[in-house]
């Protein structure tokens, strides 16, 4: 099973949430914290649409997966490419580890991670476009045009 999961469209949560689960109740882990992310309807906009830079992203959670290992853990993720409609999920994240309060601290600081620094661009969708949701991006540190 792949710990990284992309998929284009809104995400299957159910089929997702409890894959992760059958493949880890087994596994020792005491806790599987899971949070989703739901895209809200709010200030005019249809949806959301996201752009992924793979390379990035794959090694900014190897990153993760690294810290979480080194606590008896695993990180899990999915995420959508593309459109994803209000009320559907773009994002799923989970925690698993024997000890709850790792699970518990990990899950909170892997998700804000992801919002701050992971490679994913959002638009907003207005009027069936897309549309840069620049004032709710972060720039990712060493991007940019080079001098």
């Amino acid at each position: 099973m792949e710990e990284l999961q992309l998929f284009d469209g809104n995400l299957p949560v159910e089929k997702i949430t409890n894959e992760w689960y059958n493949h880890f109740k087994n596994s020792n882990y005491g806790a599987i914290i899971t949070f989703v992310g739901v895209v809200r309807d709010e200030d005019n906009i249809e949806g959301l649409s996201f752009d992924i830079y793979e390379p990035i992203l794959n090694s900014w959670f190897n990153s993760w997966q690294k810290k979480a290992n080194d606590k008896n853990a695993i990180v899990l993720m999915a995420h959508s490419k593309g459109d994803v409609l209000n009320h559907e999920s773009s994002y799923i994240a989970a925690v698993c580890s024997p000890k709850r309060r790792v699970a518990l601290e990990m899950i909170d600081e892997f998700v804000e991670d992801f919002k701050a620094n992971a490679p994913i661009w959002k638009y907003d969708i207005k009027n069936s476009k897309r549309v840069y949701a620049e004032d709710r991006s972060n720039p990712i540190e060493g991007a940019g045009i080079l001098n």
